[in-house]
């Protein structure tokens, strides 16, 4: 039973985190970026570790780029369009010419054109999505954060009952 009370403990972990809106909306704002990028190239892993190095809510991050992986399918005939554009460009031949002779650099795949449409698409989108989520997450932890930590589910599975009883012994 512990098994599947596992995964909703981390995740009230990372969204009751003592975070501020700036770290949350970061991590939106780079989840979005990740789950627009096609998985399975250097690229990707990139970005994953830059993820990981930077401090941001990963419980954020992860759930943005969960969602907008699903979403992103649906984005692809634009993102092909928008890559197409940038990889034919005339003046930038030369560039990705000389990029794709670089060593690692054929593992991102930023030849396909909708992985470099979505990545993009999803660099263009970081401000705007740190900007508008900035003020949703000043509010959640000013109103939710303090609901949750007063639901027995939550205090339960986040161990305050079990710290409390705990601290009471000595």
């Amino acid at each position: 039973m512990y098994v599947f009370l596992r995964p909703v403990r981390l995740l009230l972990l990372a969204l009751l985190a003592q975070s501020t809106p700036r770290q949350m909306s970061l991590g939106m704002a780079l989840g979005v970026l990740i789950g627009l990028v096609p998985k399975g190239n250097l690229l990707a892993i990139s970005l994953g570790i830059l993820l990981a190095m930077l401090r941001v809510n990963l419980g954020i991050a992860a759930s943005a780029a969960v969602a907008t992986t699903f979403a992103s399918v649906y984005l692809d005939p634009v993102s092909d369009i928008v890559g197409a554009r940038v990889l034919a460009h005339p003046s930038l031949q030369s560039f990705w010419t000389q990029l794709y002779n670089t060593p690692l650099m054929p593992w991102t795949d930023f030849n396909n054109s909708v992985v470099m449409g979505s990545f993009l698409i999803g660099l263009a989108l970081i401000l705007p999505v740190h900007w508008l989520s900035r003020p949703v997450f000043a509010e959640y932890i000013a109103v939710v954060g303090v609901h949750a930590r007063r639901w027995r589910l939550a205090r339960i599975l986040l161990g305050a009952e079990w710290a409390d009883r705990l601290g009471s012994v000595e």
